[in-house]
């Protein structure tokens, strides 16, 4: 009898390779397969070895993406797929994650998912924390809902809003980072990929964090942001400088509470500081510091176009 349970389940999800032939795709071929040439016979040769050799597990994005949903789907039933469950359901969902987890973190100690810390030491960790991660979420849900009046619920941000989304799977991620810091990254890239917003897990964001739209925000590993803080499309908190030298030094930006920043602003280096309370106005291009409660904005100014009569002083100089 074939054995069930999360574990089965899991090793049934990633065993086989995406384009890994079926017996059914064999037999309807109807023919053999034609001649390989040597040199691809040595690609396949090398392919096969490095396959075999390789310390990651197998189908690691595809269990990144389970693991995220999973999670949000035993804290939230907004992502929940049954809608009743009694006590011993969720700790089969439970089971069925932590099992998930282990399959992702592969060999033993960890290191197949670029860390130190053994399998269980990772489960143990994120479990307790799962509470924490909920409550927070919550905040964070609150914050978008109070700051859209296009919001009609809490319940509305958390299905449908895609700043939800990537601040829930950040927060996730975020406690692994710490502990197996390429597989966090792995679950950051699932909000990323369905959001198109960028934050990686290192970052520190405190609570009540807003997101509206969101697209194209960008938030780096060493940024560092208060309570309070809302972001608005295309925001990016970034490094001033590229450079593999300065991997252990902090590069983004430190954001202070209550800090609201409009569309496409950009804010470098890591020793920029923006004070709290502070609006940073949309196409801002920073790379100092500013002090508690500024306002930061670009300037324009209309020009008058050839053979208008209008007075000058009807000229409108304004700030975006």
């Amino acid at each position: 009898m074939m054995a069930c349970g999360p574990a089965s389940e899991v090793a049934a999800h990633t065993s086989r390779s995406p384009i890994a032939a079926s017996p059914a795709d064999l037999s309807s071929r109807g023919t053999a397969p034609a001649a390989v040439d040597p040199r691809t016979e040595r690609l396949l040769a090398l392919l096969a070895r490095e396959r075999l050799e390789h310390p990651l597990a197998p189908g690691l994005r595809q269990l990144a993406e389970r693991i995220v949903y999973g999670a949000l789907a035993l804290l939230f039933p907004h992502f929940a797929t049954a809608d009743r469950a009694v006590d011993s359901d969720l700790s089969d969902e439970l089971a069925t994650l932590g099992a998930l987890l282990v399959r992702a973190l592969g060999a033993p100690g960890g290191a197949a998912a670029g860390g130190a810390a053994a399998p269980d030491v990772v489960v143990g960790h994120l479990f307790a924390r799962l509470g924490v991660v909920r409550e927070a979420l919550l905040l964070d849900a609150g914050a978008i809902y109070e700051g859209d009046p296009a919001a009609h619920s809490v319940d509305e941000v958390i299905l449908a809003y895609p700043g939800f989304l990537a601040i829930a799977t950040y927060r996730i991620a975020h406690e692994l980072h710490d502990l197996v810091p390429v597989f966090a990254r792995l679950l950051a890239e699932v909000a990323h990929r369905a959001t198109g917003i960028d934050i990686h897990p290192g970052a520190r964001i405190g609570g009540s964090f807003a997101i509206d739209h969101g697209t194209g925000i960008v938030i780096g590993e060493t940024a560092v942001l208060g309570a309070g803080v809302r972001l608005y499309q295309g925001v990016t908190l970034g490094a001033a400088r590229v450079n593999k030298g300065l991997e252990h030094v902090k590069r983004h930006p430190t954001i202070g509470d209550d800090v609201v920043i409009y569309a496409n602003a950009t804010i470098l280096g890591g020793e920029t500081v923006i004070g709290h309370g502070s609006r940073i106005g949309g196409n801002v291009w920073l790379t100092r510091s500013v002090p508690p409660h500024s306002v930061v904005t670009p300037t324009a100014r209309v020009e008058r176009r050839v053979g208008d009569s209008t007075p000058a002083d009807d000229l409108i100089e304004f700030n975006i």
